[in-house]
């Protein structure tokens, strides 16, 4: 009996994937739900398992576009498994020992392809030939050949270290959908960027005071990612415009917030999302980055977990980008970019003062949100990041007391 396997639907919206990789090979024994093979769609990576134990015959080949529902590949049930060899039976045959070759031994082997003076250098300097590119055909060394390779150790001398090689490579699911989504983005959207600066003076204090006890609790790293996390949850809902979207002729508005975080993936840009980060602690958020961040590194996150998402998060100075303009990640209305901390002399009443700064970026759609709504939003975010302690309440401590 033949078992056909054939592509999954994984989604509404998918109707085609790429097949990646086959992680059993054409005429190999396969267990029943073992993995056989990787597949990517436009939004994430996923394996097949076996349905069946039997001899795997592979019908689609890496890199092919495939339908939902198309034969990946079968499997023969009927055929009888072949039987492991034993490694006991396996017999060890010791080698003599040879003594390894001396440097002067090694350039007299190798003297048909060198010049006597290249070769007398290579066994002066006791030099590996291998290290030095020959420019003399059939693979000669010259002198000169010898001589850049000791002024250039570990680089390829002369017009050998330079090419003019192409390569083309077939652009993968995930990689178009960044591309259509990041031209839809600019094309569809009123996009607009404010600018703002924070100092990250009190966050770095916090950080340094409590890191040790808070990993010892928590059994996670505090980073900076739960700070920009809480205080864009209560802007946001202090500011429900850039919580927003646009649903054809309708705004829809979310009275909780959903963070996509930005992340940079072997294959690309991918943005996993925390479901009601404004319910969560600090060492929740943290836990769920680390969490989310891990599986996009290992090509393991779901649909589900990349799906949604009412605004977003962007890191670029994890990479050392001092300002850029993120594109807003549609269909959302907002994306706020985190840049490099850098120290920079501030005047702070009448004095300068150098202090750890960060420029911090929101591009919004602005067919949503309004320049004040946009401004106002990220001047509250620089205000809970600066006053850390408005992060348990949104406001100051004693006014909560008050209720003022």
């Amino acid at each position: 009996m033949v078992a056909e396997i054939k592509v999954p639907s994984v989604g509404e919206s998918i109707t085609e994937v790429t097949l990646v990789k086959w992680i059993k090979k054409n005429g190999e024994w396969v267990e029943r739900d073992e993995v056989i093979a990787e597949l990517e769609s436009e939004k994430a990576t996923f394996e097949i398992n076996a349905e069946q134990a039997g001899v795997l015959k592979i019908i689609a080949a890496e890199g092919d576009t495939l339908k939902i529902g198309d034969i990946v590949c079968s499997i023969d049930t009927s055929a009888a498994q072949p039987a492991s060899a034993p490694e006991n039976n396996k017999e060890i045959v010791k080698q003599p020992e040879q003594a390894a070759p001396t440097v002067t031994e090694a350039v007299t082997e190798s003297t048909i392809k060198a010049t006597p003076v290249a070769a007398a250098i290579i066994a002066d300097k006791k030099l590996d030939p291998k290290t030095v590119t020959p420019t003399g055909s059939n693979g000669k060394i010259f002198k000169q050949d010898v001589i850049d390779a000791l002024n250039n150790p570990g680089r390829k001398s002369g017009i050998a270290s330079f090419g003019r090689n192409e390569r083309s490579e077939k652009m993968s699911a995930l990689r178009k959908t960044i591309s259509r989504r990041l031209v839809e983005a600019k094309n569809t959207t009123a996009m607009l960027t404010t600018f703002n600066e924070v100092d990250m003076s009190a966050i770095m204090e916090i950080r340094l005071k409590n890191k040790d006890k808070f990993k010892e609790l928590h059994g996670v790293n505090l980073g900076f990612m739960s700070f920009f996390t809480k205080a864009c949850c209560f802007a946001l809902q202090e500011w429900p415009a850039v919580n927003a979207k646009i649903d054809g002729e309708q705004v829809v508005y979310h009275d909780f917030c959903d963070i996509s975080i930005a992340v940079s993936a072997p294959k690309g840009l991918v943005v996993p999302v925390i479901r009601n980060a404004e319910s969560l602690s600090m060492a929740e958020i943290e836990k769920k980055v680390v969490e989310l961040a891990t599986k996009a590194k290992e090509n393991k996150l779901t649909i589900e977990e990349m799906s949604g998402g009412t605004f977003t998060i962007t890191n670029g100075g994890v990479f050392g980008s001092l300002m850029s303009t993120p594109i807003i990640n549609i269909p959302q209305s907002a994306i706020l970019g985190m840049h490099k901390i850098q120290e920079r002399p501030m005047a702070i009443n009448g004095q300068v003062v150098v202090k750890p700064m960060m420029y911090l970026a929101l591009s919004y759609d602005h067919r949503v949100i309004d320049g004040r709504e946009s401004v106002s939003f990220l001047v509250r975010v620089k205000e809970l990041l600066e006053n850390p302690a408005l992060l348990l309440f949104g406001k100051d401590p004693v006014k909560a007391l008050l209720e003022i």
